[in-house]
């Protein structure tokens, strides 16, 4: 299945509620996840999605560490994307974003925003 864009933009507000971790490949050598495209580590970030009056918490993965995002911070999401999966019966949606970072700090490179 191919992934699905979200705008962000239509969000009220994104907190931190989860702080960033790294995804565990293989749990039985500790093996980390590694991204395929960058090399980089992947974490693991449990993000607040509030609208109106409405809030979801989904867990994000993103490439490399999100550097100075902690526990509470409202923060910006870059390029989010929610792909549907399915393994063995067993069903889901896993969420992807290019960057993670404090809302206030400056957009990276080809941010547009």
């Amino acid at each position: 299945m191919s992934s699905l864009p979200i705008d962000t933009a239509k969000f009220t507000g994104i907190i931190c509620a989860v702080p960033p971790a790294p995804r565990v490949a293989n749990r039985e050598t500790g093996q980390l996840r590694v991204d395929r495209d960058t090399g980089k580590t992947v974490f693991q970030v449990g993000l607040c999605l509030m609208a109106g009056s409405s809030a979801d918490v989904v867990n994000v993965s993103v490439a490399g560490e999100p550097a100075g995002v902690q526990l509470g911070m409202p923060v910006a999401v870059r390029d989010l994307v929610a792909t549907p999966w399915e393994n063995d019966g067993r069903h889901g949606v896993a969420f992807r974003a290019a960057e993670i970072r404090p809302l206030s700090a400056p957009a990276g490179k080809g941010a547009g925003q």
